[in-house]
């Protein structure tokens, strides 16, 4: 094992439970999550911060005589909706003032105010002393920054700047100050004389070796000559010295390489590409229908769930246009955009791939979980088409909140297709939960929710688009392969490694990997919860890490894999969880749900054995 220290941030999760959560309930068709919540009242911020503070006391009164602790302090970043009558927040750490980076909690409150359950990334400093009787690095004594933030931003641009000769700004960058765990990665004592190769993910923790007093740059560039390209950073600078402690990519990819409402809503007719003839939630306004949808998602820039004509709008800086309109509600002709008019038959059948996954998506969520658009509060979001000439991608823009398509070009057919858009929504879903840090282990995390979430609004969509369960199949596990020209797909849930760069199973070279390939043993823990594992050796559902009994373990459904998923995304995941912290919150979820000795807790277990995370264990008999 490399025992360098890594500069990623990766969570060692110490969580906390604070009073019974919901009783068990094996019943699929209840929603998980409740309606829209209002933002909670200063006093409210105060009670909760009060409460938190308090805990912290009673669960660790050792805490109250840290020298450091009478600096630390919380700062609510956001909430967002729990199960009905629950709120949930996500609460920063924050050390003088300062945010302490990934180390948070995700808090449950009842409607009363009180907390339910809390999960905790704890990362302040004197916590790991606290927690482990070791010495923990002591916090910057001075947390006066010698850069100013114009020069942190001139620090994190310059190397591209060394690559590119000209560049523009897309966002205006920003810079946070704030305090930095530096963490390296070591084998738990239990583990310290295993080799590298049989080392399994709880057989390492994250420590931290030295906090730095760091600006969080976030810049988001356009490299400004030909061929024009998307250059979106998220910097960690050394607000002392200037020195880059981390740099990741943060566009989020499907590859690695005017305000108004309609007058009427009725149902369209769309030809799609990829699933023959659906129906169109459009609205109409006077003599034109509009790909507006009022009925699903509220407000947003174009008050409905939209669909856009970008027109060729460069892709380094779309412009997501207006609405497709048209007199006649039958769109699209069902066939690959040539690259004639994007507004006559042909040009539309792009909005109808795009308004087709994102209703399907929305519905999906809404029927089956209890969770409304991307915020879960339904604010409406829109999808726009026709981005840039021959675009072979498709990207979440958290800075709009909104998506982009691309038509393809060398490698893919337009990229609408329904486990696409499913997957650049669930990129929206993730940025208002767990908003998982896209680099790292949590990055791979971020990018598997997204190919999870596109497979179950596949089958939910081929399954009928209708009712409170994701049926059992409809999808293919295959993330995108009708886009491709040569009917390879984006990624394999069931082995990826078949794509060739993918990993199959948790190991501590993971975290150096792009995010779309160190999803890979998270997308295949997921398809095993689901479908269960194959003890043929020359299957592709095999495990060599299944040694209990039976050798191929039991799935438990699309549906209640995807309901155990998302529990844990939302009310349990923090920005920093890592493949470890990963499967503790998956079972914690589990058993919150179906009851601790389950068949869906043990599921949990072997799926994630299978992928080097934790011990296999024996199913009931």
């Amino acid at each position: 094992m490399n025992r360098s220290t890594s500069l990623l941030l990766l969570s060692a999760l110490a969580g906390t439970a604070m009073a019974q959560p919901l009783p068990p309930s094996s019943a699929s068709s209840s929603p998980l999550m409740g309606g829209p919540v209002a933002p909670p009242s200063p006093q409210q911020t105060a009670t909760l911060l009060a409460r938190l503070a308090a805990l912290d006391r009673a669960n660790d009164p050792r805490r109250t005589l840290a020298p450091q602790a009478d600096r630390q302090s919380y700062r609510i970043a956001a909430h967002h909706p729990g199960a009905a009558g629950q709120t949930i927040a996500r609460v920063q750490h924050t050390y003088q003032g300062l945010r302490v980076f990934g180390s948070e909690a995700v808090v449950v409150t009842d409607p009363a105010g009180a907390i339910v359950s809390a999960s905790v990334t704890d990362r302040r400093p004197g916590a790991q002393s606290l927690a482990a009787g070791g010495t923990a690095p002591p916090a910057p004594a001075d947390v006066t920054p010698k850069l100013t933030p114009q020069q942190a931003i001139a620090a994190a641009i310059r190397p591209v700047r060394d690559r590119v000769e000209t560049i523009e700004h897309r966002w205006q960058p920003v810079a946070e100050l704030l305090l930095y765990p530096v963490v390296t990665s070591a084998p738990t004592i239990a583990a310290a004389a295993k080799p590298d190769a049989e080392l399994n993910a709880l057989d390492v923790q994250e420590v931290v070796q030295r906090y730095a007093l760091a600006y969080y740059v976030r810049t988001r560039m356009v490299k400004g000559r030909q061929p024009r390209q998307l250059l979106y950073h998220d910097t960690i600078v050394d607000a002392r010295t200037g020195e880059i402690l981390a740099q990741w990519q943060a566009l989020q990819t499907a590859d690695h390489s005017g305000t108004g409402t309609g007058t009427g809503t009725g149902t369209g007719t769309g030809n799609s590409q990829y699933n023959g003839v659906v129906a169109l939630s459009t609205s109409q306004d006077g003599q034109q229908f509009r790909m507006l949808d009022t009925t699903r998602g509220k407000g947003g820039r174009f008050g409905g769930m939209a669909i856009t004509n970008a027109d060729h709008s460069a892709m380094h800086n779309p412009d997501p246009g207006q609405v497709y309109a048209s007199a006649s509600n039958s769109w699209g002709d069902g066939k690959q955009y040539t690259g004639g008019s994007t507004t006559d038959a042909n040009g539309q059948t792009a909005a109808v791939n795009a308004f087709w996954g994102l209703m399907n998506t929305y519905d999906t969520n809404r029927n089956v979980l209890g969770w409304q658009s991307l915020d879960g509060n339904n604010t409406a979001t829109h999808i726009a088409v026709h981005v840039d000439r021959d675009y072979d991608n498709a990207f979440y823009d958290d800075r709009c909140k909104c998506m982009f398509i691309g038509d393809g070009g060398s490698y893919f057919y337009n990229l609408g297709s329904i486990d696409v858009i499913g997957h650049e929504m669930s990129h929206g879903v993730t940025a208002a939960t767990a908003d998982l840090v896209y680099a790292g282990e949590s990055g791979g995390l971020n990018e598997s929710h997204s190919d999870i979430g596109g497979e179950m609004v596949e089958a939910y969509a081929r399954g009928g688009g209708a009712g409170a369960t994701i049926p059992a199949r409809g999808n293919d596990w295959l993330v995108g392969q009708e886009i491709s020209r040569d009917s390879k797909p984006l990624r394999y849930m069931i082995k990826p490694s078949l794509d060739g760069r993918s990993a199959d199973a948790w190991s501590t070279g993971l975290k150096k990997l792009d995010v779309h390939y160190s999803s890979g043993p998270n997308n295949r823990m997921f398809y095993f919860l689901a479908k269960g594992s194959n003890a043929d050796p020359a299957s592709d559902a095999y495990s060599k890490y299944l040694v209990k009994s039976p050798q191929a373990m039991t799935g438990i459904g699309n549906d209640k894999a995807y309901r155990i998923w998302f529990r844990a995304l939302s009310t349990k995941f923090t920005s920093s969880t890592n493949y470890a912290a990963a499967r503790a919150r998956v079972l914690e979820a589990a058993q919150e749900l179906y009851g601790a000795g389950s068949k869906e807790a043990v599921a949990v277990q072997r799926a994630y054995a299978a992928i080097n995370v934790g011990a296999d264990i024996d199913e009931a008999r």
